[in-house]
């Protein structure tokens, strides 16, 4: 016999399915948008580390589109657009933009202009020290000194404001995970620059005491 649940249960199956089917959808669309934000800012970073900084924010515009399609997502299923591949395509979107303004020399966005939420932001602006330590190294190999020392003090900068940030992990989004990871980027930046500056004051003065060795022997 019935249990005299059924219309019960069919109304909450009901409404169950349609939530769910309404979460999948939104996932459809989430899905492909993320991935290309993340590829249009990784396409952005390349662009940057290339001295092509108007290349960079084609992209980026690019990349905003595809993350202003997915706002009507934080409405409609908010457990889909705050899903980790979203914030992933959030934090990248972040990345691109923080390292195209510290390596152009343009003003820092804020949060509340990318569209971006505090969490996934600062997760963003962590892994600029990363970018920021391949721009240094790239520098040195040409042996093109201008300049590192103020993108180092930018990296400290950086770092010392992130350290500060005391939430739980949860809240942050695993900040601070990430600002351990690069505390040992800045600590093996400082000493890849210290020691290359070393090596190039140890170079000019070899090279000017040959000069002085060649004038006396002439």
């Amino acid at each position: 016999m019935p249990s005299g649940y059924g219309e019960e249960l069919a109304d909450i199956s009901a409404h169950a399915v349609q939530r769910l089917g309404l979460r999948n959808q939104a996932r459809e669309q989430a899905l492909p948008a993320s991935r290309e934000v993340i590829r249009f800012s990784a396409n952005a970073i390349r662009a940057v580390h290339r001295g092509e900084f108007d290349e960079a924010r084609q992209l980026l515009d690019r990349a905003a589109q595809r993350l202003k399609d997915t706002e009507p997502i934080r409405d409609e299923t908010p457990e889909i657009y705050f899903a980790g591949f979203m914030i992933d395509a959030r934090k990248e979107y972040t990345e691109a933009h923080v390292t195209l303004a510290v390596l152009s020399g343009q003003k820092l966005p804020k949060p509340q202009e990318l569209g971006v939420e505090p969490s996934a932001f600062l997760n963003g602006m962590a892994e600029v020290i990363g970018e920021v330590r391949r721009y240094i190294l790239d520098s040195l190999r040409r042996d093109s000194f201008e300049g590192c020392q103020e993108f180092m003090d930018v990296m400290d900068e950086i770092y010392s404001i992130l350290v500060t940030v005391d939430f739980p992990e949860a809240v942050t989004g695993g900040l601070r995970h990430s600002t351990d990871q690069m505390r040992g980027v800045l600590e093996r930046t400082r000493g890849d620059l210290t020691m290359a500056l070393r090596q190039h004051k140890l170079e000019a003065q070899l090279a000017q005491w040959e000069r002085r060795q060649s004038q006396s022997d002439g």
